[in-house]
């Protein structure tokens, strides 16, 4: 597939207080993945519009997060979500960068793309920011194509080690989202059982035990989320690209490897071939040991493109 990836350089300046796992050495790390990837990297900096992000968010939270942006220092929204003057920016570019990949991928530039951009966002419920989240990017970039696109139908897959509460609390209320993630059952946050498959029964959930390997989290994906793929047939598939279930990752417990990243990029891909056009969008989420980041990325571009 022909990908390209979004490098947001206001990503760097947002700070949270050090020793915060979520610090900007990740996005290095993850634009060094791209580099020795070689692929085309895009730079973008054009903030997302507030009718976008209220497309997802109330408008209370959206205006809570603009005013909160400190002029100096650093504030907390909750214990783990932190802003600095920086951070506002940072968010928008890569709600703005989400936009774009969708465009891209919708107008036939590019069949993949990659939005290496922090801070992540599957956290960020409706009307609220959490888990180091302050605007949900992915969920913005699948509503981007349905509302102002005009796709009847988008899926967003989550493959961060934590499940995206904010991502299942908005397709709660969306039926033409279709929303799976597969995730280290119970640890933070809490949520993303197997029963809870919303009301529109357009969730799949899969939780899984600490300590699992890459094949058996392969086979949950090939043997649940793609068949459910497959029904949906959606017209766009989007992925919450968080990296936090290798092996090395401080923050969680299950046991991948880089190779594993690389096999769910070509099955992802290959999802996109089949059911939605070649139209894939992905967004970085989690993944807090930077050498396990910037190798599981590179393999994942590398599946992308070669599929």
């Amino acid at each position: 597939m022909k990908t390209f990836v979004y490098a947001c350089p206001d990503s760097f300046d947002h700070h949270p207080p050090v020793g915060h796992p979520e610090h900007a050495g990740r996005l290095r790390a993850v634009l060094d993945a791209a580099q020795a990837w070689g692929g085309e990297v895009v730079p973008w900096r054009a903030h997302a519009p507030r009718a976008a992000l209220e497309r997802v968010h109330r408008v209370d939270h959206v205006d809570r997060v603009f005013t909160a942006a400190p002029p100096a220092g650093e504030i907390s929204l909750d214990a783990d979500t932190w802003m600095s003057p920086g951070s506002l920016d940072a968010a928008l570019a890569a709600a703005g960068a989400g936009i774009a990949a969708v465009d891209a991928v919708l107008d036939g530039e590019a069949e993949a793309a990659f939005v290496a951009a922090r801070p992540p966002g599957h956290h960020a419920e409706p009307d609220r920011a959490m888990g180091f989240c302050l605007f949900n990017t992915v969920a913005i970039a699948a509503m981007h194509g349905l509302e102002a696109r005009g796709l009847s139908s988008a899926a967003v897959v989550d493959i961060d080690v934590h499940h995206g509460n904010g991502s299942q609390a908005f397709a709660e209320t969306e039926p033409r989202l279709t929303f799976a993630s597969i995730h280290q059952g119970w640890i933070y946050p809490g949520t993303g059982a197997a029963h809870e498959t919303g009301a529109h029964g357009n969730i799949i959930n899969l939780p899984m035990a600490a300590g699992t390997r890459g094949e058996e989290w392969l086979d949950a994906i090939k043997t649940v989320i793609l068949p459910r793929l497959e029904q949906a047939k959606p017209d766009i598939l989007l992925v919450s690209a968080g990296f936090d279930a290798h092996e090395a990752d401080p923050l969680a417990g299950l046991g991948l490897n880089e190779r594993d990243y690389a096999a769910a990029g070509a099955l992802l891909a290959n999802a996109a071939q089949k059911w939605s056009g070649s139209r894939l969008v992905c967004v970085l989420e989690g993944g807090y040991d930077c050498p396990a980041l910037e190798r599981s990325v590179r393999a994942f571009l590398g599946a992308l493109s070669k599929a």
